[in-house]
């Protein structure tokens, strides 16, 4: 596979990652035979890039993750986040105390010494982000983590935490149906040589050959929720889908890794992290590092998910308080 920077100073990693959230059950229940199975394929295809964090699955995620180093000494890049706190009184922490503990927790469970890159996974508004920058320089002094990273934040705060320290890379949705990262973001990483980190880049199983089923969703799948999959938005989210599908089909590619291809094309800097419970899926995705779109496949794919096609907000209510508003 080929490979991109994590970072103007960090390593070179597969240019598609992979995200573990799915790991902990946040997209319904999966087994730990599968998600060893799918991080085994993962190393067997090149991605050597593995996202999670503390609250995936209450740790679980980063505990499988442990187990498969642990069974087969792979070498790969490990991206953990913490920040969040599953509280109501207090749902964001950037405290120096609480990062830490939420470090040696992710050692702990990763089994490791070290974490390749560590990001603030949300920002707490009331902290200045420059005291929350010189915890997280301290943990590399200290050689617990190798990079900083931040998600979900403004091109504006990521400008006042690289005055502090580098930034390796942001974190951000992004994918054909959340293009905000557009308005600066996308930008601002290039700039100063951060990587753009696109999580739910296949807009949540939506830019994929088989959609989801909103009425197939387990109890504990997060989507269930998420405005973009109630109707009536779901139904016209759907009709456009289906138009990308038959597009992707004629060019003989997945709809997945037509949307990826789509995604590394936004600029070197961009990683797609995609998540999938399913070996067969990453493989499907991987595919796409080998995908160079031309001008009329550019042209085409903007014409029918065109910039802000989506219906419906990304996160419900409740949760919309944590990521950053810009522009």
């Amino acid at each position: 596979m080929i490979t991109r920077k994590l970072g103007a100073q960090g390593p070179s990693v597969g240019a598609i990652g992979l995200g573990c959230m799915n790991f902990g059950g946040l997209y319904g229940p999966t087994t730990e035979a599968d998600s060893l199975a799918t991080l085994a394929r993962a190393v067997d295809l090149g991605v050597d890039h593995f996202d999670t964090a503390d609250v995936y699955g209450e740790g679980l995620s980063e505990t499988l993750i442990g187990a498969f180093l642990r069974q087969t000494g792979a070498r790969v890049a490990i991206a953990s986040k913490a920040g969040i706190t599953r509280q109501k009184e207090k749902p964001f922490d950037n405290a120096p105390d609480y990062l830490r503990r939420c470090l040696e927790g992710s050692l702990r469970r990763l089994g490791v010494e070290h974490i390749d890159l560590y990001y603030i996974h949300r920002r707490e508004a009331a902290r200045p982000i420059e005291e929350v920058m010189d915890t997280l320089a301290r943990f590399v002094a200290e050689g617990k983590i190798g990079a900083i990273g931040l998600s979900e934040v403004s091109p504006a705060t990521l400008e006042r935490a690289r005055a502090v320290h580098p930034v390796a890379a942001v974190q951000s949705e992004y994918s054909l149906w959340t293009r905000l990262p557009e308005l600066g973001l996308l930008q601002a990483c290039a700039r100063g040589g951060t990587a753009l980190v696109a999580f739910s880049p296949l807009g949540r199983g939506m830019l994929t050959n088989a959609p989801p089923d909103p009425g197939g969703f387990h109890d504990g799948d997060f989507r269930r929720n998420n405005p973009r999959f109630q109707e009536p938005n779901y139904s016209f989210n759907l009709r456009y889908v289906k138009a990308f599908q038959e597009y992707a089909r004629a060019q003989g590619v997945s709809t997945s890794a037509l949307a990826l291809a789509w995604l590394m094309d936004r600029g070197p800097h961009v990683i797609p992290i995609p998540g999938t419970r399913r070996a067969d899926h990453l493989a499907e995705c991987a595919a796409a590092a080998d995908l160079v779109l031309d001008d009329a496949q550019r042209e085409a794919v903007e014409a029918i998910l065109p910039v802000g096609f989506a219906h419906g907000d990304r996160y419900p209510a409740s949760p919309a308080g944590g990521p950053e508003n810009f522009c």
